[in-house]
């Protein structure tokens, strides 16, 4: 498939990965946050949108959970991406001459081991291929930054260290976002993602939840978080697994509609070959 696919980051960024995973034959487009990911995509200037919305070692992307339903799109696709962390450094560097390493936050925390072992110092930035880019541009062999093997080739670094990350499986999964879906799509394994809001009665979300258990169908997310900063006000998001026109998918879904006061389906997809 041809066009472009717009993603939150800078170039060698690891939704940037996830483009090129996913949709190799799109045009990568970088956007500065979420929110612009979702506005050139509703807007048509680029046919999709790749979001993170969570990652196994830190845990979910919370600003995407809350930005989706309000945005209109759907989803057509997943994709796990393994995230492997990279010591990058200017051409030449020696790990011995690395004295600081950049990146966000969120890596920090995966890669704890090799920083303590090396005795690195970090300075935090807001995205971790800007951070590639920034180490390039100062050419000092003290400083390094910590990103995906792709931002290395793109900012010209030498990589001194690969996957040097705590968790073998350290993994991200984005979403596929597009403006309309084909919800007739088939394959082998599916998966359904949608949110809603249960009514104010006793046991409101356990009896909702019951039509999943009895008909058999596997939840694989269920989370939630206020709405408009109030405390009384919760929606829940969940993934299952299965198409809504599948047998017992529509009997849970019939019965959670009973209990609830608002459902919205997000998408019906396929799932990623890399989700076992």
């Amino acid at each position: 498939m041809s066009g472009r696919i717009a993603f939150q980051g800078e170039l060698g960024a690891y939704s940037h990965q996830a483009c090129r995973q996913s949709r190799p034959d799109m045009t990568a487009v970088p956007c500065a946050t979420f929110e612009e990911v979702i506005e050139r995509t509703v807007s048509g200037d680029v046919d999709l949108g790749m979001l993170a919305v969570e990652n196994s070692t830190y845990g979910r992307v919370a600003d995407v959970h809350r930005l989706l339903p309000a945005s209109g799109l759907r989803i057509i696709d997943e994709a796990f991406v393994r995230v492997h962390i990279n010591l990058l450094a200017v051409k030449g560097t020696k790990l011995a001459e690395v004295r600081r390493v950049r990146c966000m936050s969120i890596l920090l925390g995966q890669c704890g081991t090799f920083l303590k072992d090396n005795k690195l110092a970090t300075l935090n930035w807001t995205d971790n291929a800007a951070a590639a880019a920034e180490v390039a541009r100062l050419g000092d062999p003290a400083e390094a930054a910590l990103a995906s093997e792709l931002a290395g080739e793109i900012y010209g670094l030498d990589v001194l260290a690969r996957e040097i990350e705590d968790q073998a499986n350290n993994t991200t999964r984005f979403l596929v976002m597009a403006r309309e879906a084909d919800l007739s799509r088939r394959a082998e394994a599916m998966m359904t993602t949608f949110i809603f809001r249960v009514r104010n009665i006793p046991a409101a979300l356990y009896k909702a939840m019951g039509g999943f258990a009895t008909n058999g169908v596997n939840m694989t997310k269920l989370e939630s978080y206020m709405v408009g900063g109030s405390f009384t006000a919760t929606e829940f998001y969940a993934d299952i697994e299965g198409h809504p026109d599948d047998a017992a998918v529509n009997r849970a879904l019939e019965e959670l509609a009973y209990f609830t006061t608002q459902t919205q389906i997000l998408g019906v997809y396929p799932a990623d070959r890399r989700r076992d």
